[in-house]
């Protein structure tokens, strides 16, 4: 795709966004102020990337060509930079690709991640242990933060249900993709005979909602304390610290009971409805992306299998995109790169050839 049309609409940008910047009482509305701050910035962004990447073409070239030279050192010298600008430039192509496309605000966003134990018993909830740790990693390996919300754990050491909270840089924007329903092929540990048994878990991942995103009405909440239970200490089974909240308009129900205090998990319980609520919002507006986008992204649902983690074989396959690895090993203690990387450079391309289409 030739970008040059679409970079120079983001050039013809930088002087009405310097404009608004300029105008007395720019700063009277916060909220929008930081919104067309984050939008100067991030077209600055692209362009230095633009330059840089139209520089390296062309050094690519004369390098290429020097390459021939009849001249043996210089030749050598030229060859030896080939790999570094070759990858430079595949660097650079994928972060103006993926700059050029509208920007959707929830990529930015902290993410509220729910995992919970699907069909097969207790090694469904095994199961449901290993994803939460898995992601528990890849966020360390990102220099992300991981924070507990509400667990209820099994009683073989798994997990029937976990909430959690993972705050970082563009947190969103990478774990989107793991919404649905991942499969899991293993033999269990009680199993004597060998028999590999399938169970699924179901995760599903929220942009975190801010509060002007939704708006929640007391005359629209039921709360109430409740007693908390399940694994946890003498604390957590002798108290009413847990918190339910029922949205009356919609029946979206939460509940948190991993906190001590009643007010911290009141406070958690919102969080978690806000993002529920604004991730409704977010499935109104799917429909007005194309079908493959849809699919690709994934509607949250839980009847959508994008997943299977095949442990005998040592073999994941993500549904999506036909893609298929032999390292679940690495994947299971977190190495979720190529992955994820598949799924973004597939949806990019997509998006990408709906704004060609639109320009």
């Amino acid at each position: 795709m030739d970008y040059a049309p679409l970079i120079e609409k983001k050039r013809l940008r930088i002087p009405e966004l310097e404009g608004i910047m300029a105008q007395d009482g720019f700063y009277d509305d916060q909220r929008a102020a930081a919104d067309t701050s984050r939008e100067y910035n991030r077209t600055n962004s692209l362009l230095d990337d633009w330059d840089e990447l139209t520089k390296s073409r062309e050094n690519l070239e004369e390098n290429r060509e020097l390459s021939r030279s009849d001249d043996v050192e210089m030749a050598e010298m030229a060859a030896e930079e080939i790999p570094t600008l070759e990858k430079r430039i595949l660097e650079l192509e994928s972060q103006v690709q993926y700059a050029l496309l509208p920007h959707d605000p929830t990529e930015d966003r902290d993410a509220i991640v729910e995992i919970r134990a699907g069909t097969g018993g207790d090694e469904a909830s095994l199961f449901a242990g290993d994803l939460y740790r898995m992601y528990q990693r890849y966020s360390e390996s990102r220099g992300w933060r991981t924070e507990s919300i509400d667990v209820s754990s099994s009683d073989v050491g798994g997990y029937k249900e976990v909430v959690f909270k993972v705050s970082g840089e563009e947190v969103f924007r990478f774990l989107k993709y793991e919404s649905g329903v991942h499969r899991v092929q293993r033999v269990p540990n009680t199993e004597t005979q060998g028999r590999i048994h399938t169970s699924t878990a179901t995760v599903a991942v929220l942009p975190e909602a801010e509060e002007v995103d939704v708006e929640l009405k007391p005359d629209e909440l039921h709360i109430q304390a409740t007693r908390a239970g399940g694994p946890g200490g003498q604390h957590v089974n002798t108290t009413d610290s847990a918190v339910q909240i029922t949205h009356l308009p919609t029946g979206i129900m939460v509940k948190c009971q991993d906190g001590r205090s009643q007010g911290k998990n009141k406070e958690k319980a919102l969080q978690i409805l806000r993002a529920k609520l604004l991730e409704a919002k977010i499935r109104e507006e799917a429909e007005k992306y194309s079908a493959h986008r849809k699919n690709l992204i994934g509607s949250g649902g839980r009847e959508e299998k994008i997943r299977t983690y095949n442990f005998p074989q040592n073999r994941l396959t993500d549904h999506r995109v036909n893609m298929t690895l032999y390292n679940l090993d690495q994947v299971i203690a977190g190495d979720l790169e190529e992955t994820i990387d598949t799924l973004q450079t597939s949806e990019m391309e997509d998006r990408m050839a709906e704004l060609e289409a639109s320009v």
